[in-house]
């Protein structure tokens, strides 16, 4: 049986029809209009019968189709992870800008995934191989009805595509027919990639022309800590059912943001805004251009300082890093630690500086998958926690296991906290996670963050601001309006850089008090998204699903917020 399937003749008709299976796929998981998806099968089967039927040498005609194979290959697997979409421009940025061991780890816990596509895709590479050094040639006859079935099916295609362009205003075939639209994607990352490598260039000459609005002599400290991969919902501080922030649950001084979300649900763009005044609604066109945060701090006479628990990978992340007056990545030659050394490293500093006003970003290493490598033992308080195999069975595991991280984090948080305390200078400390993460929630069964279609649970982030009682002491008007607006609805993204800058003293044309969480004017106005294209879209038209706003909707998080003057 096998034979005959994979004869030479039948594997004119087979090969075309292994190679349209993620097309098929994407027909039952994406939103798209019934003619966008009948073109979608209908239109690239036909190409792929067509090219299999130009050539009796079908050995040889397989192997050219084997990096079609690989791209096929991994939107199925996208598919196992996601549920849904095209692999994304972003997912490939994700390949470029994520270190080799997080990517093992991740694939050696999609075994189901991988056993599936390799048995879809290496038997026909095999029998091509095969085929083509024992010179083994389809028979005309097939060959002569494969290219008719191939203009019909083209036709056909072409004609659902007329339609759907005719009747379907919001239909891109760019966008719409595999593998077209990832074969662009692929194009679109490479060109972003290269840009991002004249960053240098780019943004040279940027200034913010930020000055210090307070005395030279005046000792200060602010320090802004970017989690990984955190969600709110898993927060003790927010409400969550266990004890996994007991330490900043009892701390005074802080404020805690339960309504903030991020707008975009990946590291290597939601980092860059965090560090930037960059947001959903100018990243695209302002990310090369611009410089970090570091600048204006600089400019103001601020010591500056970044220190990363993650390797370097060659994105705005490092760069903007590398702008600090010393810039720190602690995995150079090694391989990550867990966190605490960052609360270490933010002590020995603080203890050596003769620098009055510093400013200090700490990279963690945070709450990523694999969750139960990114703790130190002692802090497997909710057990079991040893089965990371990524499978919704596992789930109660893997929330244990991700339970201990945020639980970790809270213990390296508070000790970072009291290292401010103790030098008893105003001082701020601003944590907020890049983005959350999905462990199979909901029926969707969606795992991980980075989908090319976000969910609430990756964008409901965690956000506390702490001052310490030098600071509100001698800043009444700032903590109160810190305290004021933790009833607000918040953008992360938007948010953090200029609360920062609010906080510190530091003045520039940039800055807008009506970003900053320490400011009474403090507002937002709408709930912005960045998609996969680089387009700001609003919250409500991201992909979201009923789930998402059921989500939404109980933790009293606003779509459309009003403005503060409406409310």
């Amino acid at each position: 049986m096998i034979k005959r399937f994979f004869s030479a003749t039948a594997l004119v008709y087979v090969l075309p029809v292994l190679l349209v299976v993620p097309n098929v796929a994407l027909d039952f998981t994406e939103f798209n209009s019934v003619w966008a998806k009948l073109a979608n099968t209908f239109a690239p089967w036909g190409v792929y019968m067509l090219l299999c039927s130009l050539s009796p040498r079908i050995g040889r005609t397989t192997l050219f189709f084997v990096p079609l194979m690989v791209l096929c290959a991994f939107q199925i697997v996208l598919l196992f992870l996601y549920g849904q979409s095209i692999i994304a421009i972003d997912m490939f940025m994700n390949v470029l800008t994520t270190n080799a061991k997080e990517v093992g780890e991740l694939l050696g816990n999609l075994m189901t995934a991988i056993v599936c596509v390799v048995a879809i895709y290496l038997p026909p590479i095999v029998a091509g191989v095969i085929f083509t050094v024992r010179r083994e040639y389809a028979a005309r006859t097939a060959l002569d009805t494969a290219r008719k079935l191939g203009w019909g099916a083209l036709a056909v295609g072409v004609i659902f595509w007329i339609i759907a362009a005719l009747t379907v205003p919001s239909f891109k075939w760019t966008r719409e027919i595999f593998p077209y639209n990832v074969c662009s994607n692929m194009v679109t990352a490479v060109v972003r990639d290269a840009q991002s490598r004249h960053y240098a260039d780019t943004s040279r000459g940027y200034t913010f022309a930020a000055r210090s609005t307070r005395a030279d002599t005046l000792p200060e400290v602010y320090v802004f800590v970017i989690g990984e991969t955190a969600r709110a919902d898993n927060w003790q501080l927010f409400g969550y059912g266990r004890p996994t922030t007991p330490r900043l649950s009892a701390r005074s001084g802080i404020h805690a943001y339960p309504k903030a979300l991020t707008e975009i649900n990946t590291t290597h763009k939601s980092v860059p805004m965090l560090m930037s005044q960059l947001n959903s609604t100018n990243f695209g066109d302002s990310v090369a251009l611009v410089k970090s945060i570091f600048a204006p701090f600089n400019e103001s006479g601020y010591d500056t300082y970044f220190i990363s628990n993650q390797r370097r990978n060659g994105s705005y992340i490092d760069f903007y890093g590398q702008e600090a007056d010393s810039a720190v990545f602690l995995t150079d030659g090694h391989d990550p630690h867990h966190d605490m050394i960052l609360a270490d490293k933010l002590a020995e500093l603080l203890d050596r500086t003769t620098a009055k006003k510093v400013f200090v970003i700490l990279h963690q290493y945070g709450s990523h998958f694999e969750y139960n490598k990114r703790y130190p033992r002692r802090y497997a308080q909710f057990q079991p926690d040893a089965n990371s195999d990524a499978v919704k069975g596992n789930r109660a595991q893997l929330i244990n296991a991700y339970d201990n991280t945020i639980l970790y984090n809270d213990a390296v948080l508070d000790s970072m906290i009291s290292t401010l305390q103790g030098r008893h200078v105003p001082a701020a400390l601003v944590y907020v996670s890049d983005h959350g993460e999905d462990i199979f929630d909901d029926p969707r069964e969606r795992f991980l963050h980075a989908s090319p279609v976000p969910t609430y649970w990756q964008m409901h982030v965690p956000m506390i601001v702490w001052t310490s009682d030098r600071f509100n002491a001698a800043y009444p008007q700032m903590h109160a309006a810190l305290t004021a607006n933790t009833a607000q609805d918040v953008s992360s993204s938007r948010s953090v850089f200029h609360t920062l800058l609010d906080l510190a003293g530091v003045e520039t044309p940039v800055l807008d008090r009506t970003q900053s969480l320490a400011s009474d004017s403090y507002r937002l106005h709408d709930r912005r998204y960045l998609n996969d294209y680089n387009e700001s879209v609003p919250l409500g038209d991201s992909g979201l699903r009923p789930y998402d706003f059921a989500r939404l909707d109980s933790a009293g998080i606003s779509i459309s917020p009003k403005s503060a003057s409406q409310r």
